[in-house]
């Protein structure tokens, strides 16, 4: 039987002790992880652009809408504003002193012997600033703030002169007449709204008959706007 002999046993197995030594082991592992770190963190960087990318649209989005939030409530303030200054022109409207009724009714209350001296319409309006809203800086609660408004007061005031046979009987008839009179019943406060202010005594001068003086007043309602 032959017998075989391996002279480069010793160098096989000097170079199989190199292979299996534990640095060189160490530093291949040490390799591979570096690798998979620098392969994690690129990934990492890459999903940190695409988020940053993805972050910067969707701010813009939300500052485009923000915008377009502040201008439609901006929008809506105006149109509130607009509507209440239009309520306010159509109240005006409705409640409004028209002149014209007033000297159309004054037509159908005319009496004979009752010549009408004066007719003064006194309008006075009373202006009230706006009250702001108030917050309590401890409680935080909101007071509500009020609108400027306008108080109007009409007063009528007729003067005239009674130059009948009995001077000072017609006085109260007039009187009666405006307050009878539909015009003035539907424009007038409900109460005390025709008032007798002043009779004058009787006056007599040449080449006239003798008369009195006498004053009506007739007040509208107080109307607030």
């Amino acid at each position: 039987m032959p017998i075989r002999l391996n002279l480069l046993a010793e160098a096989q197995a000097a170079e199989e002790m190199r292979r299996r030594d534990p640095v060189k082991r160490a530093i291949w592992v040490g390799s591979l992880l570096v690798m998979g770190m620098l392969v994690w963190a690129g990934s990492v960087y890459f999903k940190t652009l695409v988020a940053k990318h993805s972050f910067s649209q969707i701010e813009s989005q939300i500052t485009k809408r923000t915008n377009d939030y502040h201008s439609v409530i901006e929008n809506q303030k105006n149109a509130d504003e607009v509507n209440k200054k239009l309520s306010s022109l159509r109240q005006l409207a409705t409640h409004r002193f028209l002149q014209g009724n007033l000297l159309d009714a004054l037509q159908h209350v005319t009496m004979d012997d009752v010549q009408l001296m004066k007719v003064k319409v006194e309008q006075v309006y009373v202006p009230t600033d706006r009250v702001k809203p108030k917050t309590n800086n401890e409680t935080g609660r909101v007071t509500g703030g009020k609108p400027a408004t306008v108080k109007e007061s009409i007063v009528l005031i007729i003067e005239a002169r009674d130059s009948g046979p009995e001077p000072g009987d017609r006085v109260n008839k007039f009187r009666e007449a405006l307050s009878t009179n539909a015009y003035f019943q539907s424009v007038l406060s409900k109460t005390n709204a025709v008032r007798l202010t002043y009779v004058s005594a009787t006056t007599v001068l040449p080449y006239t008959r003798p008369f009195k003086l006498f004053t009506v007043e007739c007040r509208y309602p107080e109307y607030t706007r």
